[in-house]
């Protein structure tokens, strides 16, 4: 049995609520409307956490000052960025609650989505929502994966900018990442997935990845940086 299989009680949640929009729109379009719906649901998070991301931008000069200061003693230096973090009301990980509470809502739609159901019997353009690429035949087929999959490789290409900007900010520069090299290429993470898995997860993928460039399109207008990390789901 499935590690996911603990998850069956919310997939069946989800289940129930895109099959009710199947009734009166096609299976497709009910689960873009159904995602759209829980991202909508979740958008106060992400406002909190660019809120924190703001803040977090505007200390930056003082984290160098204090890493400088206390350059020789990594202990001081965590003491004097908890107790700076502390006064500011600032959390060091604000950026990552909305990835986090994403993380059970991905995992809920990819059980849906890769489990045997009713839903995956439908089609997107004449192509069964169950259906991995390995299994396509036929030039209208292999047209409508290849659309969903260069959907994605768009978004992920916007990402890429946008995380190689972030990186290139002054903010950045002074509080270097870990792997930041490697951060940029992960925007394509959602491309590779999609090769493994049917037609309407990648449909999915494709739906919240827009959503999530946007949001942070919309969260981060204005000249402010976007936290540089690559995949948000």
């Amino acid at each position: 049995m499935s590690v996911l299989a603990v998850l069956d009680p919310a997939v069946a949640v989800a289940h129930a609520a895109v099959s009710a929009i199947a009734h009166v729109l096609p299976t497709a379009l009910a689960i873009v409307l159904f995602v759209l719906a829980v991202r909508l649901c979740l958008h106060p998070l992400a406002r909190a956490a660019a809120r924190g991301e703001k803040a977090r931008a505007k200390l930056a000069p003082k984290v160098a000052e204090l890493n400088r200061k206390h350059k020789k003693d990594p202990e001081k230096a965590r003491e004097a960025l908890a107790e700076l973090y502390r006064k500011e009301q600032v959390s060091p990980f604000a950026g990552c609650l909305p990835m986090l509470v994403q993380i059970p809502f991905f995992s809920v739609m990819y059980r849906l989505f890769t489990t045997p159901n009713d839903l995956l019997d439908h089609t997107l353009f004449g192509v069964p929502l169950g259906l991995h690429v390995g299994n396509a035949h036929g030039a209208g087929q292999f047209a409508v994966i290849g659309l969903l999959y260069a959907g994605l490789a768009a978004v992920g290409y916007v990402n890429y900018r946008r995380v190689r900007r972030a990186a290139a900010a002054p903010a950045a520069q002074t509080t270097p990442q870990p792997g930041a090299a490697v951060l940029p290429y992960l925007s394509f993470a959602s491309v590779l997935f999609a090769v493994l898995v049917p037609v309407a997860a990648a449909l999915y993928l494709l739906t919240t990845s827009v959503w999530s460039a946007a949001e942070r399109a919309w969260l981060y207008r204005g000249g402010v940086a976007a936290p540089a990390t690559a995949l948000a789901v």
